[in-house]
């Protein structure tokens, strides 16, 4: 019996030691990072909100104030250049739009 429990703990303990890889994989961040496609300026969602990719295209627009870009916006995410806006989609970090609000 004590011969089998060792066989036992010998065979999980090379089990959890091949899941090891597998398991980090599973929690890492960048594990579920996924390549988002570049919004298109023309699209209607990016109309709608009068995106640009380059801020200082802009300037002639009521709302722009100087310095405004997606990178120091809320709704800017760094790890994959996302927007909470255009969920489907990437930004220009240098790009704009009328939404964009001031990072807490």
């Amino acid at each position: 019996m004590a011969n089998k429990s060792r066989r036992d703990f010998m065979r999980n303990s090379m089990l959890g030691l091949a899941a090891l890889p597998l398991g980090a994989g599973i929690l890492s961040k960048n594990a579920f990072a996924q390549e988002l496609p570049r919004l298109d300026p023309s699209s209607s969602n990016a109309q709608a909100l009068n995106y640009v990719e380059d801020a200082s295209e802009a300037s002639d627009h009521p709302a722009y104030e100087e310095g405004e870009r997606c990178d120091n916006c809320m709704f800017y995410k760094a790890e994959n250049e996302g927007c909470q806006l255009f969920p489907e989609n990437s930004v220009a970090p240098a790009g704009w739009c009328q939404s964009w609000t001031a990072q807490a």
